[in-house]
């Protein structure tokens, strides 16, 4: 174990930190602390840091790990310490970054990962005995973690799901109310493991050919031909194949919806809800250039920006501001609109991390007002036999088959193009569950126009 009285007796002498990954990590958790986001801290932090894959992969999992499971370490912490309420925020950082490395980690040994706690949080600012004191707190209240930890956890039932799987009590009562008790357990499971990286080729930026020795070792999907599943961890907006617009991440799940669209040379399409603008570009794949596209977004500066990433991806699109539900839109209807509406997003936590914990039961019922305004939005625009495609990354049922039931609308059978993702709870639709079908969980319905 490091010992925290021990310094280096020569100045010169190279103190001994934490690895480069869990002092990263611990930044972001410090970051989530403040406010920020933690994909996107990581993303910063990492530009800063130009660590090697590896490591940063090790610090996204160690910092996502750390947010995501937040509910579950803290009780661990508090059931560890004497006295829980006095512990410093980034001591309890460095804390829940050590207890989640010794119940989750799948290669650290117990005694490592204390050892790194004990380093970071000698690494924090202060007097040598305030050191000191933080460093006995942070190796006795692990070491008791290490000792009963395990135990502790092992003894939750199944009253207790929410805490095993560091869940809102709200978010597991709806996953259990609208998957059954069995898939919500299996959902909120997976939803703390890595999520898959996925990426898409580019149709309109050239062979896949011209990048794909740049990437690491990948697979396809069947259904999917542009899907490309990475292997490896790999920095993807730092490769030249993103720059060039020849990828972009997107999951396999997140593809589905512009196909599901079914689009035909010379159609008018319409993305209600565009940004950051993953499906627009893929429609834009899809059809070749083929289609005349109006993508549709809220907020200024996501346009904007979803203008950028069209441009970067040599898709060719009209942008317009405003609010899908009352914007006015050119021309005289469309043949296919996509509404793949704002959501709770239960069904990406993975890759979310902290998003989990920002989300509030009060805003759920405001949401679906959104999704059915929306939905109505998109029938009213449609010509005669068109299409809509709505699409969540919830697996909330009132935001997915609750709407479209209530729409009124004909709803397509999707299943035969898309075998074994069949819904349960509205014949004809789509359920993406991460554990059962290794993307991330999706709610896909196509509707005909009145």
């Amino acid at each position: 174990m490091v010992d925290s009285h021990s310094r280096p007796s020569n100045p010169r002498e190279h103190v001994v930190q934490a690895s480069p990954a869990r002092r990263l990590a611990f930044r972001v958790l410090r970051r989530v602390d403040d406010g920020a986001y933690a994909d996107r801290a990581l993303i910063a932090e990492c530009a800063r840091a130009r660590l090697e894959p590896r490591e940063r992969h090790q610090a996204q999992r160690l910092a996502f790990g750390a947010v995501q499971m937040r509910r579950l370490l803290d009780w661990l912490i508090d059931g560890a310490a004497e006295k829980p309420e006095r512990i410093e925020p980034a001591v309890r950082d460095v804390l829940r970054l050590g207890a989640y490395e010794v119940i989750a980690s799948d290669g650290t040994p117990d005694h490592a990962a204390v050892d790194q706690a004990v380093l970071l949080t000698l690494s924090l600012p202060g007097a040598r005995p305030r050191g000191k004191a933080r460093a006995g707190l942070v190796n006795a209240v692990l070491r008791r973690i290490v000792a009963d930890g395990p135990g502790r956890i092992a003894a939750l039932g199944a009253a207790d799901q929410a805490l095993l799987n560091s869940f809102p009590d709200w978010i597991a009562d709806g996953l259990v109310r609208s998957l059954g008790t069995d898939a919500a357990g299996a959902v909120m499971a997976a939803a703390n493991l890595p999520s898959e990286s996925a990426i898409r080729w580019n149709t309109l930026r050239g062979p896949r050919e011209a990048f794909e020795a740049d990437l690491p070792p990948w697979h396809g999907d069947p259904l999917l031909p542009e899907a490309m599943v990475l292997e490896e961890p790999f920095a993807l907006e730092e490769s030249a194949a993103w720059a060039a617009g020849q990828v972009m991440a997107q999951s396999r799940a997140s593809m589905i919806p512009a196909r599901a669209l079914a689009l035909q040379p010379g159609e008018r399409v319409l993305d209600l809800c565009a940004a950051p603008g993953a499906k627009a570009t893929h429609i834009a794949a899809l059809a070749e250039g083929g289609v005349e596209i109006v993508a549709v977004e809220l907020h200024a500066a996501r346009a904007r920006a979803l203008s950028e990433h069209a441009e970067r991806m040599g898709a060719a699109m009209t942008v317009i501001t405003g609010d899908g539900r009352e914007v006015n839109l050119p021309g005289d209807g469309f043949d296919a609109v996509l509404v793949d509406a704002p959501c709770t997003g239960t069904g990406v936590l993975s890759s979310r991390p902290d998003a989990r914990w920002r989300r509030r039961e009060e805003a759920l019922a405001p949401l679906i007002e959104v999704q059915s305004g929306l939905l109505a939005r998109a029938l009213d625009v449609i010509r005669p036999g068109g299409r809509v495609v709505y699409s969540t990354c919830s697996l909330l049922r009132e935001e997915n088959e609750d709407v479209v039931r209530a729409s009124g609308a004909r709803v397509d059978d999707l299943t035969a193009e898309f075998p074994g993702m069949a819904s349960p709870d509205l014949p004809g639709t789509l359920r993406l569950l991460p554990h059962v079908h290794g993307t991330d969980g999706f709610f896909v319905a196509r509707l005909r126009g009145r």
